[in-house]
């Protein structure tokens, strides 16, 4: 199934520990939590066009080719190199500090974000429906 179109957040499981664990500020936490993420995605072949808008007008979009490096972006700004792989219909890719898979299940957009550090795992479920 293609990953294109408009992804609105239905559900996020782990939100809060994930965001913490990134260094996010509690009050950009609490006004995330119920914010209703869009996600756009344009998926032409191999190329994608990946943007996700969050509250206060803020957006971020990563252009990539499957299995090229290119150049991405963190919600946070913060910029780094990195190959996306798709295998089995998942899309992933490894963030700064997590690693981050994207796949469509049951007619939605299932991302999940997996950090490891020291004193454990810590998983962001969030589950999208297409608009």
């Amino acid at each position: 199934m293609t990953f294109s179109g408009k992804w609105e957040t239905e559900t996020q499981q782990g939100y809060d520990e994930f965001c913490k664990l990134l260094g996010i500020p509690d009050d950009v936490i609490e006004r995330g939590r119920d914010y209703k993420l869009v996600t756009e995605v344009v998926e032409n072949g191999d190329e994608y066009t990946w943007t996700q808008h969050y509250p206060a007008n803020h957006s971020v979009t990563n252009k990539f080719v499957i299995g090229k490096e290119c150049d991405m972006e963190t919600i946070g700004g913060k910029k780094f190199k990195a190959t996306v792989a798709r295998e089995n219909g998942k899309l992933s890719v490894r963030f700064p500090n997590y690693h981050h898979t994207s796949e469509i299940s049951g007619g939605k957009l299932i991302e999940t974000s997996t950090a490891t550090p020291a004193k454990g795992t810590v998983i962001l479920i969030r589950t999208s429906k297409k608009i």
